[in-house]
């Protein structure tokens, strides 16, 4: 089924995308874990995904007001198009600098 096809590939593409930007957030080290510890291992893993989801929530949340500038100033936006859309997208980040959280005294 063509359909079928399509709609995988989509979603191969979305999973593709992830893996592009989690791999643009973690350039430093050239996308290699070199912490000793397993703790240290896991925390830098977790500071990824902390910064990825970041981005697309900020994506996501700037995508949505977007479409209601749109649509309020009277665009007519096809919802159809609107599946091709992905916060996924970091080309508009700085991604250049440090991510540093400092340590919590709990």
């Amino acid at each position: 089924d063509i359909n079928l096809r399509r709609r995988v590939q989509a979603g191969l593409n979305k999973g593709e995308a992830k893996n592009a930007l989690s791999r643009a957030v973690f350039f430093n080290r050239l996308g290699e874990l070199r912490d000793r510890s397993f703790e240290n291992q896991r925390y830098r893993a977790s500071g990824l995904n902390l910064v990825v989801a970041a981005i697309i929530l900020w994506n996501t949340e700037y995508i949505s007001q977007a479409l209601e500038t749109l649509r309020s100033r009277g665009e007519i936006i096809d919802d159809a198009l609107l599946s091709h859309l992905s916060p996924l997208g970091w080309e508009h980040i700085n991604l250049t600098g440090d991510y540093i959280w400092p340590e919590l005294k709990i």
